[in-house]
This record gives C-alpha cells, sequence and structure tokens, in this order.
C-alpha cells in the first residue's frame, strides 16, 4: 500500500498536536514537515516532550509556514489554522497539486455571503468553495474520495448532524422547532491566553457562551438544510464547562407523526432503531448505544467514536436525542485523518483504532 507525506500547518495548537500523535502513528503517512511560526527551529521533542521517545522526535523540526516548500515536501497538508487565515495557504497548495484538508471553518460554507455574516469579513477564496467536500465521511464518503480539498467539520456540528441527518432524511422529524444544547471542554476554545479561560475562571463553573447565534450555527444549517430539502433553522446554545476535552449534546426533537399510544409509541422507536442502524450500523466511528446506557464523554476520550442514543417521552410528546465525542477527535483531528484515509484509498481506520 502506497504511503504519503503528510505536513501540518499550525501544528502547536491543541488540534494540531493531536494530529502530529495521530499521523506519527499512522502505518502509511509520514509526517515530514509541521510549521509553527512561534516554535520555528524547536525540535517535535522541545515543542511536545511527550513525543520525545518516538524515533522523528529529535530530527522533525518545527519551520515557518511557506507554503511554495511544503507543497515539494508534502502530498498532504492539514490546515490546523484560524479561519481567514487558511484559505491563505490552501490556495498555493491546491495549485501545486496538495491535498488540503482543512481544519478551519474557510471552506465548510457554500455561499460567501453567510460566510460574511457569521465571520464577519469577506471569504478569502470564494471561487474554492463549490470545489470544497463537507468532511463528515459517514454522509459524504464517495464526495470526499474524489475531492482535493476537505472542509473538516466544527466540533459541535458534528455533534449535532450526526444524530440529525439520518433522522431529517428519513422524515422521521419535523424540520421546525429543534433544539440544541451542547456542553464542551476548554479545549475547544483553542490553545490562547485570554481570560475567559484561565483555570480559576473555568473551574468549578459551567456557563453559556455565544448566544443566540453562534458561528458554528451557519454549518449546522447548511447541512441540516441540505438533509431536509429545505429551510432549517435550530435554537443551539454551547455551553463551556470546566473538562479539558469533550462535547455532549442533547437535541429536543419533535416527531414527524405523533404518538399518543403505547402502540405508536413502539412503532415510532421501531423505526427510529432501524434509521440509525440503516446509516451507522457498519461505521467504525459511531457507537449506536442501546438498552439503559447513554453518552457519556469518558468513554470517547481519546478516540475518534460519536456515541449516539434516543429515547422518546410519551410525557411531552419529543424524541430526545443525545451524543458524545472529543472534541480534538472526532470532533477535529481524528475525522480530518478519517478523510485522508478515505482519499488515499486506505483503510478508513488506519491511525485511528
Amino acid at each position: 500500500m502506497k504511503s504519503k507525506k503528510v505536513a501540518i500547518v499550525g501544528a502547536s495548537g491543541y488540534s494540531g498536536e493531536i494530529l502530529v500523535q495521530l499521523l506519527l502513528n499512522h502505518p502509511h503517512a509520514e509526517l515530514v514537515a509541521v510549521t509553527s511560526r512561534q516554535n520555528a527551529g524547536q525540535t517535535l521533542a522541545q515543542v511536545f516532550p511527550k513525543f520525545a521517545s518516538h524515533p522523528k522526535s529529535k530530527s522533525l523540526r518545527f519551520s515557518e509556514p511557506k507554503a511554495e516548500v511544503l507543497a515539494k515536501q508534502a502530498d498532504v497538508v492539514f490546515l490546523a489554522l484560524p479561519h481567514g487565515v487558511a484559505a491563505e495557504y490552501a490556495i498555493p497548495l491546491l495549485d501545486a497539486g496538495a491535498i488540503v484538508i482543512d481544519l478551519s471553518a474557510d471552506f465548510r460554507l457554500k455561499s460567501a455571503d453567510i460566510y460574511k455574516e457569521f465571520y464577519a469579513h469577506d471569504h478569502p477564496a470564494p471561487d474554492l468553495l463549490k470545489k470544497s467536500v463537507y468532511g463528515l465521511p459517514e454522509i459524504y464518503r464517495e464526495q470526499i474520495k474524489k475531492s482535493l480539498l476537505i472542509a473538516s467539520p466544527g466540533c459541535y456540528p458534528t455533534s449535532i448532524l450526526l444524530p440529525l441527518i439520518p433522522l431529517l432524511k428519513s422524515g422521521l422529524i419535523k424540520s421546525t422547532g429543534i433544539i440544541a444544547d451542547s456542553l464542551s471542554g476548554v479545549s475547544g476554545a483553542g490553545r490562547k491566553a485570554e481570560t475567559d479561560y484561565l483555570f480559576c475562571e473555568c473551574n468549578e463553573s459551567v456557563r453559556p457562551y455565544g448566544v443566540p447565534k453562534h458561528r458554528h450555527l451557519s454549518e449546522i444549517e447548511e447541512q441540516l438544510s441540505l438533509a431536509a430539502k429545505s429551510q432549517v433553522q435550530i435554537q443551539f446554545t454551547p455551553h463551556l464547562i470546566p473538562v479539558n476535552r469533550g462535547i455532549l449534546t442533547t437535541l429536543y426533537l419533535a416527531p414527524e407523526k405523533h404518538f399518543s399510544t403505547e402502540t405508536e409509541m413502539k412503532s415510532l422507536g421501531e423505526k427510529i432503531s432501524a434509521c440509525y442502524k440503516k446509516f451507522y450500523g457498519n461505521e467504525p466511528f459511531i457507537r449506536l448505544l442501546e438498552g439503559k446506557n447513554l453518552p457519556d464523554t469518558k468513554n470517547v476520550i481519546g478516540t475518534n467514536i460519536c456515541e449516539i442514543a434516543w429515547r422518546l417521552d410519551a410525557r411531552t410528546g419529543r424524541l430526545i436525542v443525545m451524543s458524545a465525542e472529543d472534541n480534538l477527535v472526532k470532533g477535529a483531528s481524528g475525522q480530518a485523518v478519517q478523510s485522508m484515509n478515505i482519499i488515499c484509498g486506505w483503510p478508513e481506520t488506519a491511525g485511528l483504532v
């Protein structure tokens, strides 16, 4: 099986660090370049002592991010950069024939106008929006196979879209009145020194933020609208919780058909179960929980797994769906590596199990 040379632009952040970890141990990918302006010249072992035992930790040094150099070094380039910055590197890398997997928001949307609305600046490369593929492998696997530009989804969107898209596509829920409550660990904010994310501000504290229009709403609603084949708006409230990693999402949904009797409830439950098994029964990174089990971040941290469970509430007539994921793996770097595996024709689980 032919190997590929890979590079990471922005390897010093939390997502970048996880990418380093996954790619150093990937059976078919050779990590040949890592970039970081602030760490340029330092070895992997100096920046990340946890990797010091790896053979490449002392020979692989951080460099300044230069697209023309990276394009000559690597076949696949991961962009772990802030939105607005990633596109500047994507353009020359794609022109040079590299596969680009972007972890920022720059290519997740198809509309430059919506991008500007949510990110408050003009899109730096609007012509590329039509060429990008949304990197949610369980939904867009066939499109990912043929693409050179992957827009890896955000962490919150992944936790919301994976449970919702099958239900919308199957017509089992109404596309109106959807409520999503999500709780995320502090690493979701990125590796930065801001007062809101200091230990004493986050510890023993739970707080909502980004209300009522978090940036991730743009890609969430775009993807849900595609699944429902009609415009979808949802109520989304993210919360910061005092843990390092993990996202737990709870969705409150209205079934398309009202159930009032035990027989109707059982019938609907069977349809929901069949729907999820049809979409995800053979997916290596989706864990459908049955019986009394409910999603728990401690069971997915450090993995590329998304747990999903659901309950019907006879009292309110609602369907409650819950999911859990590691925001840095399935919500970011792991999912990006999963897309690389698909493009390169490797086993999808390579480097992720």
